[in-house]
Order: C-alpha cells, then sequence, then structure tokens
C-alpha cells in the first residue's frame, strides 16, 4: 500500500528523484557503493528493540566484509541490547553519510555469529577496550571470550547517492533550481535490488 497526497498527472512527483536518479551497469554500482562505505567506516545500525516495536539506530564501526563486498559485518558484545532485538527480529538496516552529504541505505537479515572460527578471523585488539577484562580468566576481551559476537548483515537491498561535483557546484545547482523550480541534478541516486545484489555475490564467488 503505498501513499500519496497529490496528483501531478504526468508530471513526475518527485521531481529530485527524477532528476538523479542513475543507473549505470552492475558493477558500477556495486563498486561505488562499496568505496564509499570504506570512505565512511562507521555506519547507523538500525534494528526494531524486542519489549516496544520501536527502532533503535547506534554508531557502528565496520569490521569485514563478505559476498564480494556487500554483506557488512561487525564486532558486537553478545549481551547487549542489540543482540537481543535481533533475536526477536533479525532485519537489519546499515545507513552510512558523509561530511557532503553522501548516504547510503542497506537493508537486509542479521544473524549473530559466535564460533570461534569467526571470531578470531576477524578478532581485532581494540575490542579488549570495549568488553574490558574481567579478572577471571575467560572474559578478557581476548578472542576466546563467549561475549565477543560478529554481527553479519546479508544485504537485500541497497540504495545511495553520491556525486562527482564539488560543494559549490551542487550550491549552484540548487539555487538555479531555486530560480527556475527545476529540480537540481546533485546527486547519482541509485538502488540495488535483492536479485542484483545475489548476481554480484555470485559473480564474485
Amino acid at each position: 500500500m503505498s501513499y500519496s497526497n497529490a496528483d501531478t498527472g504526468s508530471k513526475p512527483a518527485d521531481p529530485y528523484k527524477a532528476a538523479n536518479t542513475d543507473s549505470p551497469k552492475l558493477k558500477e554500482k556495486v563498486e561505488d557503493l562499496i568505496n564509499f562505505i570504506d570512505s565512511c567506516k562507521f555506519g547507523m545500525m538500525t534494528t526494531r528493540i524486542e519489549s516496544s516495536g520501536l527502532l533503535a539506530s547506534r554508531c557502528m564501526a565496520l569490521a569485514a566484509k563478505e559476498g564480494g563486498g556487500i554483506d557488512l559485518l561487525f564486532h558486537t558484545n553478545t549481551e547487549s541490547g542489540k543482540t537481543d532485538d535481533l533475536k526477536s527480529d533479525d532485519t537489519i538496516n546499515i545507513a552510512f553519510l558523509d561530511s557532503n552529504g553522501q548516504w547510503a541505505s542497506i537493508s537486509g537479515q542479521a544473524s549473530i555469529e559466535t564460533d570461534r572460527e569467526t571470531i578470531r578471523k576477524y578478532y581485532s585488539p581494540t575490542l579488549k577496550a570495549w568488553l574490558g577484562d574481567l579478572g577471571d580468566g575467560k572474559h578478557d576481551g581476548g578472542p576466546e571470550d563467549p561475549r565477543i559476537g560478529v554481527i553479519k548483515v546479508h544485504a537485500k537491498t541497497a540504495t545511495y547517492a553520491v556525486t562527482s561535483q564539488t560543494r559549490l557546484g551542487r550550491s549552484y545547482e540548487v539555487a538555479k533550481g531555486t530560480v527556475t523550480g527545476q529540480a537540481p541534478n546533485v546527486n547519482q541516486l541509485r538502488e540495488l535490488t535483492e536479485e542484483e545484489l545475489q548476481e554480484w555475490r555470485n559473480f564474485s564467488s
């Protein structure tokens, strides 16, 4: 079911999307997304709170990527609230934003990986700073600490906007649009479907 509050006839109801939508070949679409994610390093992870059904977001450092770069991995303390959320509802979103207004949104399904082989593969010594050493010889923040898990995000869809224009160029486009009433062409707005993401995994494997 969609929402609409206007009838614009044959004209686009969302001129910004019409002016900025870009559909290059799959390789370019995916590689530009991966490069943007790598440049951000940190993303906002959104989950649904088990007790209330409300959404919660928190900043997470990207630990690694799989699936040809489109499936995202994050370290987690298995005793934190986000793991409770994901046990109840594994639907997840990761959003990235930079200071130039470029952004990406990846939606998918999350799994919580706790097997030691995976933990050792992606372990970082900096995890000790976040988990601490409880002094019991077991919960020490090391690779064998059972509190350390990996949240693996299997991407289902992705939408992102990047630009090759300078900030001055984008400002000019916006100013021109304010005068002319024409939507500014400031971004390359791209979407990746579930089928395209799976095609990329198959191609990369």
